[in-house]
């Protein structure tokens, strides 16, 4: 079959099928064997391009049109795929929210969104009854996975013409997906990518990392999963919970990544942490590793050094972005280790590298509502720091159901736009970004602005300290700054003399900069709240009201 001359971003599936038909596309983990080996389930690319035009021909019958919102609960690995890749080829959109945001806000961003189908194990499909209202756009359930779904694709496939499904033909700004946001500093938003948008994701993550056919991936963000098919490379499916992923066992991870020869993989500074640690222990280097992607927060240096001693072979990378524009920058531990992070430790912002080629990245005065057009935006002089904004194919154009958030997060340029990334940052001499926080955590003292970043980095020299959160009481303009701190489990001061001495350690590195030595407050949580993403992101406007709630 001729390939596809459309947009429609399944069409690399069906192109790595024709490229490679009998090389590993998925390996789902199965039990174990005798040996303890983890035991998987495969399938080709040929066969996973097959089975997904069964599915799409399933769905259709079932309803599905092309445009139809499909909410998909489906687990990580084989389902996920194969029925992403089947509802892409029918022109459907399907809706990922995260499994572990809670039942509260789930309900939240389904009431939004407004699916008019899901797709689901028989469980979450059974607990969408429970909430008529909310799932009242709901025409069409189907289950998935089960031995009847799992059965009819298998009479299905072979009865399908030779040359597959024909696929829908999309062009570049057809709805493909409705991916939600975090929601780390506010309520979750359903961001619209587009099959142009998909597609220059595609080729900024296989350029910029040099992935080829034929590699090896080991996801540990599920949505990074679907890249896969696109770029010819295998996906192993980890043994992990995907709403809780720093509670991963570390030993399964190691375990798969020598099994299957790993080339790369994607995770948070929690999920490295926790395997860094466990190779530590056990004398355990990963030498099949070319490259490790590690974002969701900033990643202190230690863990950098600690991942390089298990990792002789790979380069690690901390890229950046937002569901809204990824990637956007990315630099490498090398840098980072050699260059940066003696500024960043002196409160100089986060380096998160250059742009990369084809993103435009432009920094501006924070603004708090929408700015109509580039000309009201403003700017600032050279390495100053204000608003993070980006252009790029990889942006969304708007929220879905969203018009109040879309309003606030683009600026009209011409017939093109810029996304507020909800960050601060600067541009140095040589084009690098430097990442100061979040905007909406930012402290306003009456002597003036003070920046996650650039307090943290300070007050996290200390060998106690795991990380720390700055917070601001009171009312913008006029906060108190303070210092919550997480120390390593074996650093928790115990008894007044502890803390005390703590505290006044901290305070002694504070006053080696001017912009931390207005800090005097100083508390210590055991473990802090955490998105539910990569459990990597501080959430610090959740200590902000705890600690002013215990100060009135």
């Amino acid at each position: 079959m001729t390939a596809p001359v459309h947009a429609n971003v399944s069409r690399h599936l069906h192109q790595a099928a024709q490229a490679n038909p009998g090389f590993c596309a998925v390996r789902l983990p199965n039990g174990r064997t005798a040996s303890d080996d983890i035991r998987y389930i495969e399938r080709t690319f040929a066969q996973l391009d097959r089975e997904s035009d069964a599915a799409a021909a399933l769905f259709a019958q079932r309803g599905l049109l092309p445009g139809t919102k499909t909410l998909l609960l489906a687990h990580p690995g084989l389902d996920l795929i194969l029925s992403m890749f089947a509802l892409l080829k029918l022109g459907a959109v399907p809706v990922a929210i995260d499994p572990g945001m809670g039942m509260n806000a789930f309900l939240k961003c389904v009431k939004t969104t407004k699916p008019e189908a899901i797709l689901g194990h028989s469980l979450p499909l059974a607990i969408s009854r429970f909430f008529p209202g909310t799932f009242a756009s709901v025409r069409t359930r189907i289950v998935i996975a089960d031995k009847h779904f799992v059965r009819a694709i298998e009479d299905l496939a072979p009865k399908l013409p030779p040359e597959g499904r024909p696929i829908f033909a999309a062009d570049g700004d057809t709805p493909a997906a409705i991916l939600f946001t975090s929601g780390s500093t506010g309520a979750p938003k359903g961001v619209r990518y587009t099959h142009s948008m998909m597609d220059a994701q595609l080729n900024f993550v296989r350029d910029q990392y040099g992935i080829m056919s034929g590699e090896v991936d080991l996801p540990m963000l599920s949505v990074f999963a679907l890249f896969n098919p696109a770029l010819g490379t295998t996906t192993v499916t980890p043994e992990m919970n995907p709403s809780r992923p720093a509670s991963v066992n570390p030993e399964k991870i190691v375990r798969a990544i020598l099994q299957n020869n790993v080339t790369y993989s994607f995770g948070s500074p929690a999920i490295w942490a926790k395997i860094s640690r466990y190779c530590k222990r056990h004398s355990q280097s990963l030498p099949s590793m070319r490259r490790v992607l590690i974002a969701g927060a900033p990643v202190h240096p230690r863990l950098l050094v600690a991942l390089r001693s298990i990792l002789p072979n790979a380069e690690i990378h901390t890229p950046y972005g937002a569901t809204e524009v990824l990637p956007v920058s990315t630099i490498s531990a090398s840098e980072i280790l050699n260059d940066t992070w003696e500024k960043t430790s002196r409160g100089m912002g986060t380096c998160v590298g250059r742009p990369l080629s084809g993103v435009r990245v432009s920094i501006i005065p924070v603004h708090d509502n929408p700015i109509p057009n580039m000309a009201e935006a403003g700017t600032v002089a050279p390495g100053e720091i204000g608003e993070i904004i980006v252009q790029s194919p990889s942006c969304s154009r708007e929220y879905d159901n969203n018009p109040k958030a879309t309003a606030l997060a683009k600026i009209p340029d011409g017939n093109n736009f810029w996304h507020r990334m909800g960050d601060l940052g600067r541009i140095d001499e040589t084009g690098r970004i430097w990442f100061y926080g979040r905007k909406v955590e930012m402290v306003t003292t009456p002597e003036g602005p003070l920046y996650t970043e650039s307090c943290e980095a300070v007050f996290n020299t200390h060998p106690g300290v795991f990380r720390s959160a700055l917070i601001g009481l009171g009312t913008p303009g006029h906060q108190e700054p303070a210092i919550v701190i997480e120390p390593f489990p074996e650093n928790f001061p115990k008894g007044t003399k502890a803390r005390e001495k703590f505290i006044s350690d901290l305070r002694e590195i504070g006053e080696k900069e001017a912009h931390t030595r207005k800090i005097k407050l100083f508390f210590f949580e055991k473990h802090f709240p955490v998105d539910v993403r990569h459990n990597a992101k501080i959430h610090r406007l959740t200590l902000k009201k705890e600690y002013e709630r215990k100060m009135l």
